[in-house]
């Protein structure tokens, strides 16, 4: 499947002079290194995957709408809950009465040429907060029909919201008759994300095939209980940096999954940077990553 007509999706190449591969993320740009070679990581699709069902701030634009004031309200559509269907489609969960859910109502079954933008945020203040993006564009529709319950299940799997308990109509003038809320079909095209990790294209296929982070539904709240209540610890992770760390630096967690810890050091006589701090194996749970992170912190203790 092609990229629809029209729709610019951001490169994970960018060009340069030198050929090489530039990044949004580049050290000499915002301070966000990248990982090692070897250095255990999350797939690309497993990375959009867990961006796409976590609570990242999420914008579908319709970039051929015909209405030029419904199209302005396309680039500030925030569907409610989104995940993605074993075939790899996305379906999202959008007000009955958004401009997005009225143009796929109006297309009936043509094409309607969509662009999803996700932009993930570290949960604690940290320079340069903005961990990464990623971009899925394709064709938008209702989701109809007997698929509207498979697609509801779905969702409250992934995300519960009130909002799936009465896809029921809107009482409230001029969208009386219209349904509350709307679920909505984005085929995937094309994938791209740019992120702490790197920047590169992933295959639909791919997105259908991976798995969330287990540990992302948690991980907003775990990383700002590790700033607020354990700042003095995430510090000695300075000792196992060898000559990396130094005196009088600030360690603020900035990303964690089932594979490690990404602390960002500041201050000091250093530029700020990051450490990623492997577990000795993945993790499952959260039971698990408790005693992951006792012994990260119990090996920088001694």
């Amino acid at each position: 499947m092609s990229r629809p007509h029209g729709i610019p999706l951001p490169s994970a190449r960018r060009s340069s002079d030198s050929n090489e591969t530039e990044s949004a993320f580049d050290d000499d740009k915002q301070g966000q290194p990248r990982p090692r070679e070897g250095v255990r990581q999350l797939t690309g699709a497993e990375r959009v995957r867990t961006l796409v069902e976590n609570n990242a701030s999420v914008s579908l634009t319709l970039p051929g709408a015909r209405d030029s004031q419904a199209a302005d309200e396309f680039g500030t559509g925030m569907p409610v809950a989104r995940t993605v269907t074993p075939d790899g489609d996305v379906i999202l969960l959008v007000s009955g009465e958004s401009a997005a859910a009225r143009a796929a109502a109006h297309a009936q079954d043509d094409d309607l040429p969509a662009v999803i933008e996700i932009t993930d945020v570290a949960p604690v203040s940290v320079p340069h907060r903005i961990r990464g993006r990623a971009w899925l564009t394709g064709w938008l529709t209702p989701v109809r029909g007997s698929d509207r319950t498979a697609c509801a299940v779905l969702l409250a799997e992934r995300q519960p919201v009130g909002e799936l308990l009465g896809m029921t109509e809107s009482l409230d003038p001029p969208y009386a008759g219209r349904p509350a809320w709307m679920m909505l079909r984005l085929e995937v095209g094309e994938i791209s994300v740019d992120d702490l990790w790197g920047a590169e294209h992933v295959e639909p296929d791919a997105l259908a095939a991976a798995e969330p982070d287990p540990v992302s539904r948690h991980e907003a709240e775990l990383l700002q209980h590790l700033y607020a209540a354990h700042g003095a610890r995430l510090g000695e992770l300075c000792g196992l940096l060898g000559s990396r760390g130094a005196d009088g630096m600030t360690a603020v967690p900035l990303a964690l999954d089932h594979l490690g810890l990404r602390v960002r050091f500041t201050g000091g006589a250093a530029r700020p940077f990051d450490a990623r701090f492997d577990f000795p194996e993945p993790v499952a749970d959260v039971c698990g990553l408790r005693r992951a992170m006792h012994r990260l912190f119990s090996a920088a203790a001694h």
